[in-house]
């Protein structure tokens, strides 16, 4: 009787979707970002260090370097740093003569909190409304004390 079971995936399962994904002419987009990642990465390290955080690169287009940063500040800051940029776009193969910089309205990269997600203070209200709902669900057991959790009239879990 032959195994009716099904094999299981590989490690190269993930691999296999990727590439299965960039068949075709509808994936050049997803080429694209994924070249323009690629090279956004090689160009970082040759940006100022203060500078690195507040800009993206957006694309290439034709001869020119497209880069996004997120407020006028850092537009002048990185026209300052064209040269070196575009030195280093051309020592990977690029051949781009000029360097464009846009202003995003949004933040480029969302702020992420080291304790977690934001939380907002608990008000005065709130607190009562707490301790009131809490004080509801406690019920006295046989000592006549109060049990903290414990349902009234039915069992306990």
């Amino acid at each position: 009787m032959s195994d009716s079971k099904s094999k299981p995936r590989g490690p190269n399962y993930p691999q296999r979707a990727l590439q299965a994904a960039l068949t075709g002419s509808a994936t050049d987009p997803v080429r694209r970002a994924l070249w323009l990642d690629d090279l956004e990465q090689q160009l970082r390290p040759c940006l100022p260090p203060a500078l690195a955080p507040h800009c993206r690169l957006a694309n290439v287009a034709g001869e020119r370097l497209v880069f996004i940063v997120d407020s006028p500040v850092w537009r002048a800051k990185l026209r300052l740093a064209s040269a070196e940029l575009l030195d280093a776009a051309r020592s990977i193969g690029l051949t781009v003569t000029e360097v464009t910089v846009k202003i995003s309205l949004s933040p480029l990269h969302p702020p992420l909190r080291a304790d977690g997600p934001a939380t907002t203070p608990v008000t005065d209200a709130s607190r009562k409304a707490l301790a009131a709902v809490l004080a509801s669900l406690e019920t006295p057991n046989s000592s006549g004390d109060t049990t903290p959790g414990s349902r009234r009239g039915g069992r306990k879990r």
